[in-house]
């Protein structure tokens, strides 16, 4: 196993990683890629086996406290000195689910976060099943 950030030559497999583990309506697309690969690749974990990546997890900086929808868009609202690390998706290939790899992501990020001196991380979670995983790593819920 290994953990690397992101980079522009990642655009393919994380555009497919994301659309195999997000409905078409909530997917981020390629050119969201794009944007956000430009502005803040260090912000981008990667999970690689075997040499080829089975998981990620991204997300802004920014000094607001709250995820908005505007963030997951416009990645010029990305602050490389921002108190908050924001979330926007945590993506696990299907065949390498439930196995601890979407964990070791997220301790990857926290980790950082903290020796990076930020205040804290955002997430949000549609899926009442994913809070208790999340909860595991501290993350409250209002």
């Amino acid at each position: 196993m290994n953990i690397r950030k992101g980079s522009m030559d990642d655009l393919k497999i994380l555009t497919d990683i994301e659309t195999e583990c997000f409905p078409a309506a909530e997917a981020a697309k390629e050119e969201d890629f794009i944007k956000r690969l430009a502005a803040y690749p260090d912000r981008f974990w990667l999970l690689e086996k075997d040499g080829k990546v089975i998981a990620f997890i991204d997300g802004m900086t920014t000094d607001e406290p709250d995820l908005r929808d505007e963030m997951f868009e416009d990645a010029s609202i990305h602050n490389p000195e921002g108190r908050w690390q924001m979330i926007f998706g945590l993506n696990t290939l299907p065949a390498h689910r439930e196995k601890g790899y979407a964990g070791m992501l997220i301790k990857a990020l926290l980790e950082d976060a903290k020796s990076e001196g930020r205040a804290g991380a955002v997430l949000t979670c549609k899926c009442c099943r994913f809070i208790i995983f999340f909860v595991a790593f501290f993350f409250s819920f209002f």
